[in-house]
């Protein structure tokens, strides 16, 4: 088994801690500010740090209030399938786009942002909501020569989520750090995603086992 103490060719990609999704934002995730501790405690031992940021224009069709008649948390069919409708969050240029004022991460090498084509949604860091459309998180990965990546954020059964398995689709050893993630679990959808995970090969460990390893 590989060892869990990270290396030079790991790294940890800090997933959407952003005003909207934490307590008192428009998209809350229960205790979602409470990622930020554990986030902090395992940072020292990465020296590769990458930060996702939701970054959505004001007409994106993931937001219920963009279709007429419908409500947050419902589905609609779009042209790359399934698509849940959420409260409009995270839009460009707003507080609730910015990330948490605790998070201090300054030596991050890179801010990714995601979801700013305003047709289609990015859940995963690495996929558009298409599944096919790349992000470019892959070629900079394989281009610094990192081989592994570690998770956490929000939200766990999301953005999380997709990221890990889009990893394990692209050949990268994946772990998540359960305890530095909260989930929404909409319908279920944490159990759902752990399913996958097995099935990926996705490993979930907790943050002392980072620091440990």
């Amino acid at each position: 088994m590989d060892s869990m103490r990270p290396s030079a060719q790991d790294v940890l990609l800090v997933v959407d801690v952003q005003n909207d999704f934490c307590p008192g934002g428009a998209l809350a995730v229960a205790h979602g500010d409470e990622v930020i501790e554990p986030i902090h405690r395992i940072a020292s031992h990465f020296e590769h740090i990458i930060l996702t940021q939701d970054w959505h224009p004001p007409d994106h069709t993931s937001f219920a209030a963009n279709h007429p008649g419908k409500q947050p948390y419902q589905s609609i069919q779009l042209s790359y399938g399934e698509q849940t409708l959420w409260p409009v969050h995270c839009v460009q240029g707003t507080p609730g786009a910015e990330f948490h004022p605790a998070l201090h991460l300054p030596q991050a090498e890179l801010v990714l942002r995601k979801g700013f084509h305003s047709n289609i949604d990015s859940y995963s860091a690495f996929f558009e909501n298409d599944r096919v459309t790349p992000t470019g998180l892959g070629g900079y990965l394989r281009e610094r020569g990192l081989k592994r990546v570690y998770l956490a954020g929000l939200a766990y059964d999301y953005c999380v989520a997709y990221s890990a398995l889009d990893a394990r689709r692209l050949g990268i050893p994946v772990f998540v750090v359960r305890d530095a993630c909260r989930a929404i679990d909409l319908h279920g959808s944490a159990a759902r995603m752990e399913a996958e995970f097995e099935k990926a090969g996705v490993r979930v460990l907790a943050a002392a086992q980072v620091v440990v390893g």
